[in-house]
């Protein structure tokens, strides 16, 4: 398994037990709302379109809320295609989108049988809950996470598992009833209809449907002359009049396209990543001595053998928690000595106790290093694996400690290379309650990229590591990095 935050992953595996498969997943999530991939790969970089934590500025706060960009259309008019145009144009590194298809309501049994048989109206504004759509909505923009529901156009319902979507710097939000609903209209910052010919949408639906929703010829035929056709002439096209942008020919038109993107840069706040600025001061990284540097040039070495990568592996980790632990908040403690003496000392001062928590499997190397300094430790673990066809980061499992919001956390994984799984992370630490500030997130190795990208996305967490390289390849893996032989 390879996540973008962990290089090298692969060659700690060997530091891991065996893990039992019969481990069902308590929850399956993924910041994406659409089965497309969630990222865009340009000729100059990859764009995230899934989502991340809310952007920070340079003193600590939070950025002015989500830039949110309203796509109305026909059936099949080139939404998402431009969609996606505006999201490469834009080079910005976070953006959310967000399909209206996923807020179909829940069909009666009734209802089931007419969908069966091309006899329900999917394309009438009561097919949509537009409640849900604009609570879910209204707390994208403002950053927070959502649970977008999954619908199958197969069997015309929602799925039993909802996807995470988190905020981002823009939202663009698109569906055929995007302009139909007062308040939904009041959150949308930019207004786009894309306007296409009739009968270039009649064929690219029949070519959707028949190809990616199993339906028959003469269905949905019958379905666009009874329902489609009439209720874009008496609830869609009427709506052309409120939009700030009306773009012809959809996804080819970029001479629209850039004047999209030219108005958004000019009235979002865009932020972009300070990855040639100085190393953040939140970053701690533990002093090169003799011993330190001789430890990594042992575990870098691709000659090293298994025994010693591990060995040398736990004696790091060991000295990383304790240097952790050096950060938690302390007092003044007297105590007694055998000899009758006092003996001014230090003890760990909070209202609450300290947590470890694991992003697997990599993190879950460091488990033993912090049980041997705390005793009692309570430990969470995240499942944050990489999506092999598209390269990102997606939650598969979470299991933390009831009340962890009062617990100071220290959030292990063994390599950081992008920063994407533990901005993640840290992200569903935030969505349980655990204040900023209490989290410490300890890496073995971790590249610059990572730290830039934690540091200025979460400010107030601390970042801890045994050393930081400069470069991370196509991979994803951190360059030098480490690395042993199998074994």
């Amino acid at each position: 398994m390879r996540c973008p935050s962990g290089g090298g992953e692969g060659s700690l595996d060997r530091l891991l037990p065996s893990v039992s498969t019969s481990l069902s997943p308590r929850k399956r999530t993924t910041s994406q709302c659409k089965s497309e991939p969630p990222l865009l790969r340009t000729s100059k970089r990859t764009i995230y379109t899934a989502g991340r934590p809310p952007w920070y500025n340079e003193h600590g706060t939070q950025s002015k809320e989500a830039f949110v960009i309203g796509l109305c259309g026909g059936s099949a008019s080139g939404k998402t295609t431009v969609a996606r145009k505006i999201i490469e144009a834009l080079d910005v590194p976070w953006v959310v989108l967000l399909s209206m298809d996923s807020f179909y309501k829940v069909l009666t049994a009734e209802q089931q049988l007419l969908a069966a048989n091309n006899d329900y109206n999917f394309d009438h504004p009561d097919a949509f809950d537009f409640s849900l759509l604009v609570h879910t909505l209204r707390k994208l923009k403002q950053g927070k996470s959502v649970k977008i529901p999954v619908y199958d156009f197969t069997t015309h319902g929602r799925q039993k598992v909802w996807k995470t979507v988190y905020g981002a710097s823009v939202i663009i939000f698109e569906g055929i009833m995007s302009f139909a609903d007062k308040e939904l209209l009041k959150l949308l910052d930019m207004k786009i209809f894309v306007d296409t010919d009739s009968d270039i949408r009649l064929v690219r639906r029949l070519r959707r449907d028949i190809t990616e929703r199993g339906r028959d010829i003469d269905g949905v035929i019958k379905q666009y002359n009874k329902f489609v056709k009439p209720a874009f002439e008496q609830y869609i096209e009427p709506t052309m009049r409120l939009a700030d942008i009306v773009v012809p020919r959809g996804g080819g038109n970029m001479v629209a396209i850039d004047l999209i993107v030219q108005h958004v840069h000019s009235q979002a706040a865009l932020a972009s990543a300070h990855q040639a600025q100085p190393l953040p001061q939140t970053l701690s990284v533990l002093e090169s001595t003799p011993q330190v540097r001789g430890m990594h040039t042992i575990i870098r070495n691709k000659e090293t053998s298994r025994d010693e990568f591990i060995f040398y592996s736990k004696r790091l980790m060991r000295l990383l928690i304790e240097r952790a632990l050096s950060f938690l908040p302390s007092q003044v403690h007297i105590v007694q000595t055998p000899q009758g003496e006092d003996y001014e000392g230090r003890t760990f001062h909070g209202k609450r106790q300290i947590t470890g928590v694991s992003i697997l499997r990599a993190g879950e190397t460091m488990e033993p290093a912090l049980r041997a300094v705390c005793k009692d430790v309570r430990i969470g673990k995240i499942l944050i694996q990489t999506n092999q066809d598209t390269g990102e980061p997606e939650l598969h499992y979470l299991r933390l400690p009831k009340d962890i919001s009062e617990d100071h956390v220290i959030l292990m994984d063994c390599t950081v290379s992008t920063g994407a799984a533990a901005m993640m992370a840290i992200r569903v630490l935030l969505d349980h309650d655990v204040r900023e500030d209490k989290i410490l997130l300890v890496s073995l190795l971790m590249a610059e990229m990572g730290v830039h990208s934690v540091a200025y996305a979460f400010p107030q967490v601390k970042i801890i590591t045994t050393a930081v390289d400069k470069k991370v390849n196509d991979l994803f893996h951190i360059i030098p990095g480490i690395a042993a032989p199998g074994g």
